[in-house]
């Protein structure tokens, strides 16, 4: 890469896709070259044949053939959102990220463009990330891939990002590691961003939890997200943690207002939900990594809790994604 040659980012958008991802990709790009009054970055807006793309939110973007732009990029970032890509256009995302990858050109994700990258199998051996709430039906379809809670992941020619802000973040970091701390503060006080998160920043989705809660509490709660699909006994969790099963069910109720047990379904009852929308799971495989051993159970729960039996919302996503 020549100095006076930009870097060239290529966006290439799946159906659905974040917009507030991919602003968060772009505009500290945009401001890095406003503010120095140069042409450092420069960026492009794909798809497979150059066809409007929405964004979730129902805005169409613009964009250019990934082909007529692949040639002369320097990084390739798939955008994701609740769906990658619509099916029948898989096998030409696919092709063309592989075909980045063989170019030598760096490779990355916004959000849950983690999947597509994990199923070309170019993050084999890599650390990688993506939104916590796909983290589970990402582990399910790629267990041997070490997939992280950090809100993005630089590994090598790999870029993965969680989505959202997170996506900023990284940006400021790639402009600290090449043009220096500085400037990426700079490019950061634009947006009023405060403090710019590093690859050491843990994801803080899901479940919220009232703060400072005690000690046990918060270890109990750690224990039972990493049994899911074994759920444990509330004595056995009760031991683990050093307290007798009533004091437990105090701090639940009050910090939480329901019971260790329902705290525990709930949190189950979430992953599934997850992984019905963002995995290609059956319902029983579902079923069995949230810990249920009938599915007649699960439907039951999951209904009581969402309104919605878990086959009704996976024929939704289906519908959505034809």
């Amino acid at each position: 890469m020549q100095s006076n040659e930009p870097i060239v980012f290529t966006f290439l958008l799946g159906h659905d896709f974040s917009m507030m991802s991919l602003a968060s990709a772009i505009e500290p790009l945009r401001s890095y070259n406003r503010l120095y009054e140069t042409k450092t970055f420069a960026w492009h807006l794909a798809s497979l044949a150059g066809d409007p793309v929405e964004a979730a939110n129902g805005i169409p973007f613009p964009t250019v053939p990934v082909n007529d732009v692949l040639p002369a990029s320097h990084y390739l970032f798939i955008c994701g959102g609740e769906r990658v890509v619509a099916p029948k256009f898989e096998r030409g995302y696919l092709k063309a990220v592989r075909q980045a990858a063989r170019a030598g050109l760096f490779i990355g994700s916004l959000s849950t463009g983690t999947f597509l990258l994990a199923k070309c199998g170019l993050l084999n051996g890599y650390r990688c990330t993506i939104h916590w709430e796909s983290r589970a039906a990402f582990g399910e379809s790629y267990p041997d891939i070490n997939c992280t809670r950090k809100i993005f992941e630089i590994d090598r020619n790999r870029l993965t990002c969680s989505g959202g802000t997170a996506a900023m973040d990284m940006m400021l970091t790639l402009i600290a590691e090449r043009y220096g701390d500085d400037r990426a503060t700079a490019v950061a006080n634009q947006f009023h961003h405060e403090r710019i998160r590093s690859a050491a920043d843990d994801q803080r989705g899901g479940r919220p939890t009232p703060a400072p809660i005690p000690a046990p509490l918060g270890s109990a709660i750690a224990i039972m997200q990493t049994h899911i699909e074994d759920p444990l006994p509330l004595p056995e969790i009760s031991a683990r943690v050093g307290i007798g099963s009533r004091q437990l069910e105090r701090l639940f109720a009050r910090y939480f207002a329901r019971t260790p047990q329902r705290y525990y379904l709930e949190l189950r009852l979430e992953q599934a939900r997850e992984m019905l929308i963002y995995s290609d799971l059956s319902i029983i495989e579902i079923a069995v990594s949230a810990g249920f051993s009938s599915t007649s159970h699960f439907a039951g729960g999951f209904r009581r809790a969402f309104g919605v039996l878990p086959s009704d919302m996976r024929r939704a996503r289906h519908a959505r994604n034809r």
